[in-house]
């Protein structure tokens, strides 16, 4: 298991990779967000939230498998990873998402 989603932690970096499990309809309230599912090596399942009013969607299918960089929040389904994109105001790095040798940010 993760130790930031043991440690019940939010507001962390985290880095991985992972296997799209299921795609979840966008969030389309706010800033536009594309979801889906990934499983990852330990056994956790981490819902993705892209903001595809800053980056680009990402053609993901069930099956694909990515890496990413992005921003974790903690809950009892093991966890959302938010912010993977470009920072608009140029402050923190980001994240991504790397799909089929194609880096989103």
């Amino acid at each position: 298991m993760n130790p930031v989603y043991e440690k019940r932690h939010s507001g962390t970096w985290i880095e991985g990779s992972g296997i799209v499990r299921r795609i979840v309809p966008d969030d389309n309230d706010g800033s536009r967000h594309q979801r889906f599912v990934l499983d990852t090596r330990n056994g956790q399942t981490l819902l993705i939230a892209h903001n595809i009013d800053l980056a680009e969607r990402i053609p993901v299918g069930v099956g694909d498998r990515i890496r990413f960089r992005g921003m974790y929040e903690w809950n009892e389904y093991g966890g959302l990873v938010h912010w993977t994109h470009h920072d608009p105001l140029g402050v923190e790095d980001g994240g991504f998402v790397k799909f089929r040798r194609r880096t989103y940010f």
